[in-house]
């Protein structure tokens, strides 16, 4: 069952650009590479950590294409198709070629700000149009409005292709509530690197980080020791991490794990407006916690 395969370290794949903000496929090709060859559990394409409402059609076509064909099922592809337009999904989920994904990740519906109600209407349509597994995903800093977890348990229960929820409402309370009263074939996720570690204690299965784009064999480990019950060795990679995770988005995501892949050597500093590049102190702050890290900058 693919909600066996999606558990441990997922990450939120960015879209690398060339100075004349063009997609440099190049650099993503070996992004995918570094993160295949340093123990990533699966991939996220097209999420929001990779700028996809600055992309054309045609390049999110080439993106999933590329990725899908380089990886070739080595790990599990999950595939960002969300939006707030209800009719528009199901189209594309009844009309797209899925060849060599595993599973969907659709985001709440953003700016309309849907009641309770309407968020459970979305998900059901969403949940008949196609067999692939569905994976929900809560992000009320982004969408402006939150599922609760009376909603997250109704189509969890009520919709057997939905099988995971990536929660990054920040409540832990709410969090843990889904995980105490879930089905046992739906499965809790981490939508913030931030609180993995606490969020796997209480039952979580994993995480689709930003920083594992950066630092894929580190954070990997750290969630699955953390998933082995090591709580003691993975407390200490966690807390390594700690400086880390908020420099990462005091600028906006996807703009701090740039900055830090740019540190790095592997991409250029280069976002799509209205996104722009971390502030030089910022920068500065990340690479001095790099050094520290020992991490090559």
């Amino acid at each position: 069952m693919i909600q066996t395969k999606l558990k441990g370290m997922g990450v939120a794949l960015i879209t690398p650009f060339k100075e004349d903000e063009s997609v440099d496929y190049d650099a993503l090709m070996r992004m995918v590479d570094y993160l295949l060859q340093n123990n990533a559990d699966f991939l996220c394409v097209l999420g929001t950590t990779a700028e996809t409402p600055t992309l054309t059609e045609e390049e999110k076509k080439t993106i999933k294409k590329m990725v899908i064909d380089r990886v070739n099922g080595r790990i599990p592809i999950l595939l960002g198709v969300g939006g707030n337009n209800t009719r528009a999904i199901v189209e594309t989920l009844k009309n797209d070629d899925f060849t060599g994904v595993d599973a969907i990740l659709s985001v709440v519906p953003y700016y309309n700000k849907p009641s309770q109600e309407g968020i459970y209407q979305h998900y059901k349509a969403i949940a008949e149009a196609t067999e692939l597994p569905i994976v929900l995903y809560n992000v009320p800093g982004r969408t402006g409005v939150n599922m609760t977890a009376e909603t997250t348990l109704r189509i969890a229960r009520d919709f057997n292709n939905v099988i995971a929820i990536k929660e990054a409402s920040g409540n832990i309370t709410q969090m843990d509530d889904i995980i105490k009263n879930k089905p046992e074939n739906f499965n809790v996720i981490s939508g913030d690197d931030g609180i993995t570690f606490p969020l796997i204690t209480l039952g979580a299965v994993g995480v689709i980080s930003v920083i594992g784009n950066a630092f894929p064999r580190e954070f990997s480990r750290m969630t699955r020791l953390a998933l082995q019950g090591d709580f003691a060795n993975a407390l200490t990679i966690h807390h390594r991490f700690t400086e880390l995770f908020n420099l990462l988005f005091v600028d906006g995501n996807p703009a701090g794990v740039k900055s830090m892949l740019n540190a790095m050597g592997m991409i250029e500093n280069k976002l799509r407006l209205p996104l722009v590049p971390t502030r030089i102190t910022t920068f500065e702050a990340i690479r001095k916690v790099l050094n520290e890290l020992n991490i090559k900058c």
